[in-house]
């Protein structure tokens, strides 16, 4: 027999998408995490760009839930290329996918798929 009960957490996981972004300037990473935290619920917070030249981050991470027919603003604007790793359920992922696609030109650099899950890599540009 199936057991249908799930706790909070479990609930949300099938729409949770990790998001890792690279080889970009601070500006861009704050740009595309701002972006998506303005619309998107975010899941146990993540990796404020810093504006200080003390330490070099080279990633940035976050986790956010992403219902179907997402949009972000359009209204942004990046300075260069952007790389974004996408790890997560499928269908969360192509939700992501046309999200991320509502406010930049998003391109697909590769995938990888799983049993439950996808590891894509996209490019972000201007739109």
């Amino acid at each position: 027999m199936n057991d249908t009960s799930t706790s909070a957490g479990q609930a949300a996981t099938p729409d949770l998408v990790q998001v890792v972004l690279g080889s970009c300037s601070v500006e861009d990473a704050d740009t595309v995490l701002r972006t998506l935290g303005a619309r998107l619920t975010s899941e146990g917070g993540h990796d404020e760009p810093h504006h200080d030249t003390g330490v070099r981050v080279d990633t940035w991470t976050a986790a956010f839930a992403v219902p179907h027919g997402a949009v972000l603003s359009p209204d942004v604007s990046l300075t260069g290329t952007v790389l974004v790793d996408l790890q997560g359920g499928p269908v969360a992922v192509g939700h992501m996918c046309e999200a991320l696609a509502s406010a930049f030109d998003v391109q697909i650099a590769g995938s990888v798929s799983g049993d439950q899950e996808i590891d894509m890599q996209v490019t972000l540009t201007n739109a």
